[in-house]
């Protein structure tokens, strides 16, 4: 509720003085005897580029510090950025690269194709990120075929495969950790690490 409103509604003389003393407690801008201050209609109408957004909780991608991040989204586009004051990590701060954390996403430089050279190949070529991602599912899954230990020489069953390792970044938090622990342990992987511990 805007000051002015507040003014108007505080008339009588008890709450008056607790108006007053509001006042007080204010800016230095609203302590003008505890009145109503004018607004224009400019004023009126500006408002925080934040309103109506949708506040989604994140994690800054860089350090393995994991401060808390807000991500602002309205119509589905990611609009602004800014540290979360509620995580005990950062208290609502973030550092540099964390504060620009916006620009990976809204960059007209960021990359959205794969450089892909070929075995034996003396040149790079432009792939799309579909098929970058289709490729990596199909060697994952060729090379877990191909190594696959279903029971060991002496008749243990296992069911892994040594030929593949994954190592987890600083930044992945329990719940994505918890998602890759379990898929790659469901394929039979057995080195999982992550940055972090080592």
């Amino acid at each position: 509720m805007a000051f002015a409103e507040r003014g108007q509604l505080c008339s009588g003389g008890n709450q008056d003085s607790m108006a007053r003393r509001h006042a007080q407690d204010r800016h230095p801008f609203f302590q003008l005897g505890g009145s109503p201050q004018p607004f224009s209609p400019q004023s009126r109408a500006k408002h925080s580029r934040l309103r109506e957004a949708v506040a989604v909780d994140s994690i800054c991608p860089y350090c393995a510090v994991g401060c808390a991040q807000l991500a602002y989204v309205k119509n589905g586009q990611l609009i602004d950025i800014e540290g979360d004051p509620r995580s005990p990590i950062n208290e609502g701060t973030l550092c540099p690269k964390g504060a620009n954390t916006f620009q990976l996403v809204n960059n007209p430089h960021r990359q959205r194709k794969v450089l892909y050279r070929a075995s034996y190949s003396d040149h790079w070529e432009e792939r799309t990120l579909d098929w970058a991602m289709d490729r990596i599912a199909a060697l994952t899954r060729e090379t877990r075929d191909e190594t696959f230990v279903d029971r060991d020489e002496e008749g243990n069953l296992v069911r892994n495969t040594t030929a593949i390792g994954h190592l987890g970044g600083a930044t992945l938090d329990n719940e994505e950790n918890y998602l890759i622990k379990k898929l790659f342990n469901n394929l039979g992987i057995v080195a999982i690490e992550n940055q972090a511990r080592i």
